[in-house]
């Protein structure tokens, strides 16, 4: 109902022209006189005794940067991106993948065909923009012989991929912080990638309650490297409300206290994060610094196949949500107004997509394992270590002892392309 009353609306002001707007850094301000600066660190002496809790100089919090309201339309003085339909498109088209894919694969792995998914990692769809593929997912969640990013070897939805630029995401959090300001810092130093190429670390608002959030946040701005560091601020780490996880404003707030420019952009707006990473981007290059992005946002889905959100939120909170500020619903009514999408385009790639991942899905299940010798190889650089061996000699001891004549074993060797038999040397 919301959509038909508004679509008028939106056609309406699509032809209203929209004015510039930049994103401006901006610093506290504290209207009091002083008496000269501490020689050390420049700061105004006053005879005012002021304790202060905010970084915007008054009581209110941070702003948040918005672009599209709720309903697709351009808010008033709103900077638009200077996109083209193909490129709008395509941004709608992946926007909508990485759903149809979670909504397969929670239930293949209700079916117990892979061990683990995780919805809370949304930089799958990082990869799937930048061409890692439907099939190259779908091979690293079943750690088939096709996985590029662990051979097999990682749980499922812990993507790497050496072609799109992009580490390999590991369980423990916040570790990918530091490690983000360290490439940061060896991407300044080489010549050929300087001033070309930044790092870029996603992470949640509970992993900003990590030390390693607070380390690479520190690296970063005493040794200055050029990082974007982008919290996805989704109001739960886990089951752990956001105001149980912290009293301050947000994670933004954190910025300027290591001398990081910051900005908090709405996360459910597409066109408010492409304008803000794109800004932080051009910002880190020019100066060589790191800048921080908090992308406000909600998690819809449940953590994990672990979790059960409903157990600690409502389920018409959940259902609020969809409805009122939906990211890919406000992007697809930007598009309809500018003429650029319609109803039969949509039913025709909800088809085709969930088309493309059952495809995937089934080829997937039919690829066998890597070799089974793989646990073994990629560890250390150069000859095997002499503890490797003996631990694969011993492993090739036990498969030739049993692997026929026990039965557990003889069936799941069958899984792997080498069925083991390339243990020994």
């Amino acid at each position: 109902m919301l959509r038909a009353l508004s679509l008028p609306i939106v056609l309406a002001r699509a032809k209203v022209p929209l004015h510039a707007r930049t994103l401006t850094a901006s610093a506290p301000k504290f209207p009091v006189k002083h008496q000269g600066v501490l020689p050390t660190s420049q700061s105004p002496v006053v005879a005012t005794l002021q304790f202060f809790n905010s970084v915007t100089g008054g009581a209110g919090q941070i702003p948040t940067y918005r672009v599209l309201d709720g309903i697709g339309i351009p808010i008033e003085d709103a900077e638009v991106p200077e996109i083209s339909e193909e490129f709008a498109r395509k941004l709608y088209e992946s926007m909508q993948l990485l759903p149809t894919m979670d909504n397969i694969l929670y239930n293949v792995q209700r079916q117990g065909k892979f061990s683990f998914y995780v919805g809370q990692y949304r930089e799958m769809g990082v990869l799937l923009w930048r061409g890692f593929g439907i099939d190259a997912a779908m091979a690293q969640c079943f750690g088939n012989q096709d996985d590029r990013s662990g051979k097999g070897r990682q749980m499922p939805m812990h993507f790497g991929s050496v072609e799109n630029h992009f580490h390999t995401i590991s369980s423990p959090l916040a570790t990918q912080i530091p490690q983000a300001a360290g490439v940061g810092f060896a991407l300044k130093r080489d010549p050929e990638r300087r001033d070309k190429n930044v790092a870029c670390v996603f992470f949640g608002e509970g992993a900003a309650s990590e030390g390693d959030f607070h380390a690479g946040m520190l690296m970063a701005s005493t040794i200055p490297s050029p990082t974007i560091f982008i919290a996805r601020n989704n109001g739960f780490a886990i089951s752990t409300p956001a105001h149980e996880q912290y009293h301050g404003d947000g994670i933004a707030a954190r910025g300027p206290g290591y001398g990081i420019e910051t900005v908090r952009v709405d996360g459910n707006d597409i066109l408010a994060v492409f304008n803000a990473v794109k800004e932080a981007r051009r910002r880190c290059l020019e100066s060589g610094r790191a800048v921080l992005v908090e992308a406000m946002t909600y998690r819809i889905g449940h953590h994990s196949t672990s979790d059960d959100s409903f157990a600690y939120r409502g389920r018409q909170e959940v259902e609020n949500w969809k409805k009122i500020d939906n990211p890919i619903t406000r992007f697809r009514l930007f598009l309809e107004s500018k003429g650029w999408w319609d109803e039969k385009e949509e039913e025709v790639l909800k088809a085709k997509l969930k088309k493309d991942v059952m495809t995937a899905l089934k080829r997937a299940e039919a690829l066998k394992r890597s070799d089974l010798r793989d646990l073994f190889t990629d560890v250390y650089g150069g000859e095997e270590p002499w503890n490797l061996k003996e631990q694969r000699e011993e492993l090739a001891r036990l498969i030739k002892k049993y692997g026929e004549v026990w039965e557990p074993w003889r069936s799941e060797l069958k899984r792997f392309r080498d069925e083991g038999k390339k243990l020994a040397d």
